[in-house]
């Protein structure tokens, strides 16, 4: 894991001697990477096509292999992932997603969770870091939560035992745990980090997050070097509004990461502009952006693409390709901090198009 995560390292705006770089220079001889694009729904389209037009000019060796997730029904009446779509992620290991709607209501499914548990995409890593020149309550926010991303309360085990009493089972194992934990430790070094915190609620849920916490404290044992703190939930919430530069990397199980990351992303603008990755088994890794779909503006040019961006630069730190990952990021903070060229939900009055082409003016 620990090679793999070298490639993974995430940074906004800052240095990370651990991790392997280029050098500095542009590199574009390597051959073409495969990567398999999901553009998702509402405004997913806007956004994604953005990326590739940002990709395109800074000149990334990416060939965009495009499917289509939308559910199709199997013989069983049950509806499932095109098998077209898990082919392509099967071969290329690594898929850029926009934002996927999930109707509400009995017998539809999570497009997002079916993905995750296709291709065991067991850690959820967000990064949040304060933006400059895009002003937010908190300054200096540097943090990022890991979240075990295939059991806990989401692991679709739901049954009614009586009309009206509906039971649904939290599932913690300590594989997934310690696998986890091992993965938060690892990321925390291999980005210079010095703080890993095991959030959870075992004061109340003895067994099951008992047993997360015992194997962050037992994976905790093997990496000295990295100070191991562990907090409740509630206390977490509640000083992180406080001061959240108190904190630096935390991991915790499914639900409370789901809540506890979209807290984060608010102390730095929202989900906007906050990245998403998910690392799997066996190499395979999904770069999310995780809004929603936005219909009410789809189809008029006015998306924000940066969160999808921003994973997408997540995304090629993975692949080691470090130099265009600081060129395009650079090259997008930069358009916001300038302030000239922004869209709605970033106080300006530029279109998706506008704010595109203000970035890709940047890669000249």
């Amino acid at each position: 894991m620990a090679a793999r995560m070298w490639r993974y390292a995430v940074r906004i705006n800052v240095e990370v001697p651990s991790i392997r770089r280029l050098a500095g220079k542009r590199y574009f001889s390597q051959e073409p990477t495969t990567v398999t694009l999901i553009p998702g729904d509402g405004i997913g389209p806007e956004i994604s096509a953005s990326v590739q037009q940002i990709f395109a000019a800074a000149q990334v060796p990416i060939v965009w292999e495009a499917v289509d997730v939308t559910p199709v029904r199997g013989p069983d009446g049950k509806t499932k992932i095109p098998p077209e779509a898990i082919e392509s992620m099967a071969r290329s290991k690594l898929g850029l997603k926009g934002p996927l709607a999930t109707p509400v209501g009995k017998g539809h499914m999570s497009l997002n969770l079916a993905l995750r548990k296709e291709f065991n995409l067991y850690a959820n890593v967000r990064p949040c870091k304060s933006i400059e020149g895009y002003k937010t309550p908190y300054d200096n926010v540097d943090l990022v939560t890991i979240r075990e991303n295939t059991e806990g309360e989401y692991s679709g085990i739901e049954h009614m035992i009586v009309d009206g009493v509906v039971q649904s089972i939290k599932l913690i194992t300590e594989p997934a745990s310690r696998r986890v934990a091992e993965f938060a430790f690892e990321f925390a070094k291999a980005n210079n980090r010095g703080t890993v915190t095991a959030v959870h609620k075992a004061n109340i849920m003895r067994m099951s997050d008992g047993l997360f916490l015992q194997c962050c404290r037992e994976v905790a044992e093997k990496h000295k070097e990295v100070q191991f703190r562990e907090m409740y939930l509630d206390t977490v919430c509640l000083n992180m509004v406080q001061d959240p530069t108190k904190f630096d990397v935390l991991v915790m199980p499914n639900l409370y990461g789901d809540i506890l990351s979209d807290l984060c992303a608010g102390l730095v603008g929202g989900l906007g502009v906050t990245p998403s990755g998910n690392i799997g088994a066996d190499n395979v890794a999904i770069f999310e952006s995780v809004h929603g779909t936005a219909p009410d503006i789809a189809g008029l040019d006015k998306a924000n693409p940066t969160a999808l961006l921003l994973s997408a630069v997540m995304m090629l730190r993975h692949m080691g390709l470090n130099a265009q990952g600081d060129m395009i990021e650079n090259a997008a903070l930069t358009v916001i901090r300038e302030g000239k060229v922004l869209t709605g939900d970033l106080g300006g009055k530029a279109s998706c198009s506008e704010f595109t082409e203000a970035i890709c003016d940047r890669l000249a």
